[in-house]
């Protein structure tokens, strides 16, 4: 029988995996019943879940429990978003890394952020030396912020996006996740200037599943999108509960990911 992490590489080698991205065990379970072919973590929800912001603040138990919950529970392969690696040192993100391959993990993600392409470089070569260790085929997700934080000008996105692809794969990335990247001829370049299998994240604007396939798209995340939504949601049910006594579903819409966010920011410090 084929292992899990051989799997996981397998799914990205034709057709587009849809992740629908999750927070916990339970989670997990649903979406591998209504069919997902592999769970993947979103790192803001399991954050929020825990009573923690968005931003490497999430405590390494936490996230090992919660890996090893869903890990449990499914029996499809199990992906990990474990942001930049929780810091900056090199030996503390090996930690981390191995840490969440023992608990269940045959895949994550791991981001540059505002941080130096070089940097992430260093942190894929540490990740690709644990999991080796490990026997394990991790498929190291890299995910470029060149988009989403708007790190350049815009008409140097592609170029920027692809130079980082290119030190990645060096390093032992197995993907490029190009995160906030909507423009159908943007995305087509991505596919094309890179054998690495590309990564897009489902925000508005962005091309059907069926065109970004047909651009070269190999997979499409949700992020922490539907943990968004089902946070305004029991916010607008139980502010209906808590003013008539009655649960009104009329009314509900997702919170965004900063109102979220900002919950959960130190006190005095939103």
């Amino acid at each position: 029988m084929d292992t899990l992490d051989n799997q996981f590489h397998q799914l990205h080698q034709s057709g587009l995996l849809i992740l629908t991205n999750v927070a916990d065990a339970t989670g997990a379970r649903l979406v591998e019943q209504l069919g997902s072919k592999a769970v993947a973590t979103s790192s803001a929800a399991v954050a929020w879940v825990h009573g923690y912001p968005d931003g490497n603040t999430l405590p390494l138990e936490r996230l090992v429990c919660t890996v090893e919950s869903i890990a449990r529970v499914i029996t499809v392969p199990l992906t990990v978003d474990i942001e930049a690696g929780y810091s900056d040192d090199l030996g503390r993100v090996a930690e981390v890394i191995d840490a969440v391959i023992a608990a269940g993990a045959v895949g994550i993600n791991i981001e540059d952020g505002v941080s130096s392409p070089e940097l992430l470089a260093r942190k894929i070569e540490i990740a690709r030396q644990v999991a080796d260790r490990r026997d394990v085929k991790l498929f190291i997700n890299a995910r470029t912020d060149v988009y989403l934080k708007g790190l350049v000008p815009a008409e140097d996105r592609v170029a920027e996006t692809l130079k980082r692809a290119a030190l990645y794969q060096a390093a032992g990335a197995d993907g490029l996740f190009a995160a906030g990247v909507t423009a159908a001829y943007e995305i087509e370049a991505l596919c094309h200037g890179t054998t690495l299998p590309v990564n897009v994240l489902g925000v508005a604007g962005l091309p059907s599943p069926e065109e970004l396939q047909a651009l070269g798209v190999r997979r499409l995340s949700a992020g922490s999108s539907i943990a968004e939504f089902l946070y305004g949601a029991m916010a607008s049910l139980a502010k209906s509960f808590l003013e008539t006594g009655k649960l009104d579903s009329s009314d509900l819409k997702a919170f965004t990911y900063g109102q979220v966010n900002a919950l959960l920011a130190p006190a005095g410090k939103v």
